[in-house]
C-alpha cells in the first residue's frame, strides 16, 4: 500500500480510538494546515483531532480520489458531521499531502471554501459574503 493511500485510509477509518495511529504515519514534526489552523506536530495533531471527537457527533471524511504528483499526494474528500450544540456540516475540499524519504507524511494542507461552506451560513454574516461575491464576480451574459 502506498504511503498516500495509507493516509487516506486512516481518514476514511478515523475513530477516537484511532487517533495515536498518527504516530506510524506522520514524521514528528508533521505540519497540518487548514483554514482554521496551522499547527506543527504530531501531538499537536493528535489534539486537534481528539477535539474534533469531542465537538461533533459522527465525524466522518470520505476519500472520493486520490491523485499522487511528482512531489506531493492530492485526496479530494467529503466530511460530514453534526455540531453537538447545532446542526449538520458538510464540507467539500482536497488536500494536498507531502512525504519525508521514509513515507511518513510531513506536509497535510486542507484547500477547501471557509467562506461558503462555514462563514456564508451564518445569518447575517452569509448575506454579507453573498453581497460581496455579487459584486466581485463577472457580469452575467
Amino acid at each position: 500500500m502506498s504511503p498516500l493511500d495509507a493516509w487516506g485510509d486512516f481518514w476514511e477509518g478515523l475513530t477516537p480510538g484511532g487517533v495515536a495511529r498518527l504516530r506510524e504515519l506522520c514524521a514528528p514534526h508533521i505540519r497540518f494546515v487548514d483554514p482554521f489552523n496551522d499547527l506543527t506536530g504530531v501531538e499537536r495533531l493528535e489534539a486537534l483531532l481528539v477535539h474534533m471527537f469531542q465537538t461533533l457527533e459522527g465525524p466522518r471524511f470520505v476519500v472520493e480520489d486520490r491523485a499522487l504528483g511528482r512531489y506531493a499526494g492530492y485526496l479530494r474528500w467529503h466530511f460530514s458531521a453534526t455540531l453537538l450544540r447545532g446542526g449538520p456540516i458538510a464540507l467539500e475540499g482536497m488536500s494536498e499531502v507531502r512525504f519525508d524519504a521514509t513515507g511518513k507524511v510531513i506536509l497535510h494542507q486542507d484547500h477547501w471554501d471557509a467562506g461558503t461552506q462555514v462563514y456564508g451560513r451564518i445569518p447575517v454574516l452569509g448575506a454579507a459574503i453573498r453581497l460581496i461575491r455579487k459584486r466581485l464576480s463577472a457580469p452575467a451574459s
